[in-house]
This record gives C-alpha cells, structure tokens and sequence, in this order.
C-alpha cells in the first residue's frame, strides 16, 4: 500500500496557520476579558499569552503563505 507523500504531508499549510492564530487570538481575548471582569489575573495572563501566540502562528502562516507553502 502507497502512503500519500505531498510536500506538505505532516506540516500545515500557510491558511491553515493564519486561521489557527486568528482563533488563538480571538480565545485569547475572551480569557484575557473574562479573567479582568473576574479579577482573576492567571486567566488574564493565559488569555495574553494566547493572544501572542496567535499573532505569532498567523505571522508564520503569512511567510508560508508568500514562499508558496
């Protein structure tokens, strides 16, 4: 039996990246919210930091994106 081997096989695409950190980014800001109107500020940290990752995640979509991937 022949595995599929495209380029991309075990990795994400570019929009797929770039999708994935807009909903990072949207989570984050409902924790980020939620953790102020709680006054929990560990829910507000997570929320940040989510936040930044789903900036990042969304920056490497778009490079993958411009080099063709």
């Amino acid at each position: 039996m022949k595995h599929s081997s495209s380029p991309s096989a075990g990795t994400k695409s570019g929009a797929r990246d770039e999708i994935e950190g807009t909903a990072k980014c949207v989570a984050g800001k409902i924790k980020e919210e939620t953790g102020k109107v709680l006054g929990n500020p560990g829910l507000e940290c997570r929320g940040d930091r989510d936040q930044v990752d789903g900036a990042i995640q969304k920056e490497i979509g778009k490079l993958k994106r411009a080099l063709g991937n």
